[in-house]
């Protein structure tokens, strides 16, 4: 399992005073898909347009270069800001694979310091039911810390 407080502790130090939002996310998806093996794929898909995601920093093979909101566990993370726990992708209604290797999905909204959705986490598994609640919750946290919270780049000790 992933020690979600060193992970923490990483991106902190890694991302104090960067405000970009690309770097920021580069060096995440970096970061989250290094420290556990069950992490196929892990990137952003990043808001572009009213409705619209594409394809930002990841790590893993290709990955869809568009999502529309109203399609997949990423459209369902940012039309609804919630997080898309999926244990079977098959599953999901209108599920687009990507990659014929996952088998589950983690999707996690990423919010601005306004509360706005400018992105979403994605985090592919090919392993199925590969994603918990804990992972759901830590993986949050991080996020707000590095993208909504004060002065963005990572200040968990302010929190």
């Amino acid at each position: 399992m992933t020690d979600y407080a060193a992970l923490a502790r990483t991106i902190d130090a890694l991302t104090e005073g960067e405000s970009d939002d690309v770097a920021l996310m580069a060096t995440l998806a970096c970061e989250i898909h290094h420290a556990d093996d069950r992490f196929d794929w892990t990137g952003f898909y990043r808001v572009t347009a009213p409705g619209l995601l594409k394809i930002g920093p990841y790590q893993g093979g290709h990955g869809c270069l568009q999502i529309p909101f109203d399609r997949g566990v990423c459209g369902a993370a940012a039309r609804t800001g919630e997080v898309q726990l999926v244990a079977d992708v098959e599953a999901f209604a209108g599920h687009i694979a990507c990659s014929s290797a996952t088998r589950s999905e983690l999707v996690l909204p990423v919010f601005d310091q306004a509360g706005r959705v400018i992105a979403v986490l994605d985090i592919d598994s090919d392993q199925p039911d590969a994603f918990t609640e804990t992972d759901a919750r830590e993986l949050a946290a991080i996020l707000r810390s590095v993208f909504s919270g004060p002065g963005q780049g990572g200040h968990l000790s302010d929190k």
